[in-house]
Order: C-alpha cells, then structure tokens, then sequence
C-alpha cells in the first residue's frame, strides 16, 4: 500500500474512533421545569396521536434515550438534561404537540418539519 494511502487510512481510523467516542449530541433527556421563560421547548400532551407531532415513550434509564426518535428520559435535574420543555395548558401556547405511547415501537415523529425543536 503507497505511503499516501496509509496516511490517509490512519485520519480516517482515528477520526472515526474520535466521533464513536462523543456522547450522541441527540439526546433526549428531558426535564421539565415550571415556566415557560425557562425552557427550550414548549409542549402540550395531545389525547389522539393523530393529533400529535411527536409519539414519546418514557424510558426508564437515560441510556436508553439516545436519538431524536421519541424516546424521552425525564432527567431529577436540570444539569443532566439536554432540553428544558414546558407543559403547556394551551395547544396554540406550544411550540410542539405529543401524545405518551405505553408502546416503545410507536415512538417516533408524525410531523419531521418540527424535529430541529430537539436538536
């Protein structure tokens, strides 16, 4: 193998296990908090999931919350989450409409323009 090709394999390599290695910038804990000038995102909890933007299942460990798929962590403190949201008491008050799902296969976006909302 020339030189130049080793060269750029070994960058590749490395850049690849510097990436792997990085916590996911997606992540899904969550943690509420009590005014609506405090948080990232507003929510409003829908009864019909066709109504809804966002299908969340609550997951029970914080490693399981990896992705923006719905999966929602609800963090003790603020310090651990990613995104402060806000239950909304109006629909037209949220910046994002989601229905809780007792099944974790039905997490997931219905509306995808809204997905920066959890970047």
């Amino acid at each position: 193998m020339p030189v130049c090709q080793k060269l750029l394999f070994s960058r590749i390599l490395l850049l690849s296990l510097f990436f792997s290695g990085l916590p996911s910038g997606f992540s899904q804990k969550i943690f509420s908090v009590g005014n609506s000038y405090e948080a990232d995102v507003k929510v409003f909890v829908v009864e019909n999931r066709y109504d809804a933007d966002l299908l969340v299942y609550k997951v029970s460990n914080a490693y399981d919350a990896e992705g923006n798929k719905g999966l929602w962590y609800f963090c003790a403190n603020c310090y651990d989450a990613k995104k402060k949201i806000y239950f909304a008491e109006n629909r037209h008050d949220a910046d994002l409409l989601i229905c809780f799902t007792d099944n974790r296969y039905d997490a997931g976006w219905k509306n995808r323009e809204k997905i920066h909302l959890l970047y």
